[in-house]
């Protein structure tokens, strides 16, 4: 399955302050001007020590600067030329903001250096360690890999259940079936996936949230009709169903040994092929289907148990 499309994540200095942690309780000390020019593209953050004491090749581009109590420390023990050069020295092209911890007082040169090249200096009273713990956390997420594909997203029996094929195949009006029974929609026609460390997260894009477009009803309202119990929010992705026309299915295995994967960002998920034809129920095939899925990550199999009966038996006859 090819993605629809991929995006390069980013986020602006001003909704990095926006989104921060209130526990953070950032403070825009300078660069008012460009927090809405400048970005943040990575996840990690860097601390400014090396930087400062001459290795200004060791600085990445869109990483968050941090200046903690050892960089203090290091700048204290020198003289006021000295720390303007240590600052100049630095490649301020390359760096999106400084975030200086503990409350930390910062250097009039640093001040002077980022007004004059208009670098956003923020700050907070937590130590670093839990700065950067924090930072990360919620850069891991809003940086995450991200791609939207055409499919469908449902919560069931508390897995997140993925739904693709080729358009008009009927994977909406499954998905209409599976709520009227309960389950809950997350997203209709695009899936937005993100890739959050070892894991898939599938969530609905802002405009589609909550609709479903059905032939000959056109796009109806989930919420509405159902009610809020009917909708679910961004879910991680633990099964992927393909529904394909039964002409189109070279091999249907008809134990079902093996399962199937889908691989989306090197990530594979496990997946059944549904062939469909004239008479098959696939709201019944897609919900046996997650229970089938759950009974085998539990440990039951039925097709191993059956084949490992029909051994016994031709063992004993043997």
């Amino acid at each position: 399955m090819l993605p629809n499309q991929a995006e390069e994540p980013k986020i602006s200095i001003a909704e990095f302050v926006e989104k921060a942690p209130l526990e953070m309780q950032l403070e825009v000390l300078s660069g008012t001007n460009s927090l809405q020019k400048k970005y943040i593209n990575s996840p990690r953050i860097q601390k400014l020590g090396l930087a400062l004491a001459g290795f200004a090749h060791y600085i990445h581009k869109g990483r968050i600067q941090i200046v903690g109590q050892s960089e203090t420390a290091y700048l204290d023990q020198l003289n006021q030329k000295e720390r303007s050069y240590a600052f100049e020295n630095l490649d301020l092209n390359k760096i999106c903001c400084i975030l200086i911890t503990k409350d930390l007082k910062p250097s009039k040169e640093l001040i002077n250096t980022a007004l004059k090249n208009d670098v956003p200096i923020l700050k907070t009273h937590l130590v670093s360690s839990t700065a950067i713990g924090k930072v990360s956390k919620l850069l891991q997420k809003i940086l995450a890999p991200k791609i939207t594909i055409h499919g469908v997203m449902l919560g069931m029996y508390g897995l997140g259940l993925l739904i693709i094929g080729e358009s008009g195949i009927g994977k909406s009006e499954c998905a209409l079936d599976l709520i009227t029974k309960g389950h809950r929609l997350i997203s209709d026609d695009v899936v937005t996936i993100k890739k959050i460390g070892d894991i898939l997260e599938g969530s609905s894009p802002e405009l589609t949230k909550e609709h479903l477009e059905i032939r000959g009803l056109g796009i109806i309202n989930i919420r509405d009709l159902f009610g809020v119990s009917s909708i679910g929010q961004n879910k991680q992705i633990d099964l992927c169903i393909e529904l394909k026309k039964w002409d189109e299915v070279v091999d249907v295995d008809r134990l079902g040994l093996e399962m199937q994967e889908e691989n989306i960002f090197d990530i594979k998920i496990p997946k059944f092929i549904l062939p469909v034809s004239s008479g098959r129920y696939i709201t019944t095939l897609v919900e046996t289907a997650v229970r089938v899925f759950l009974l085998k990550i539990s440990g039951h199999d039925a097709a191993k148990k059956l084949i490992d009966k029909h051994n016994k038996v031709i063992r004993k006859s043997i």
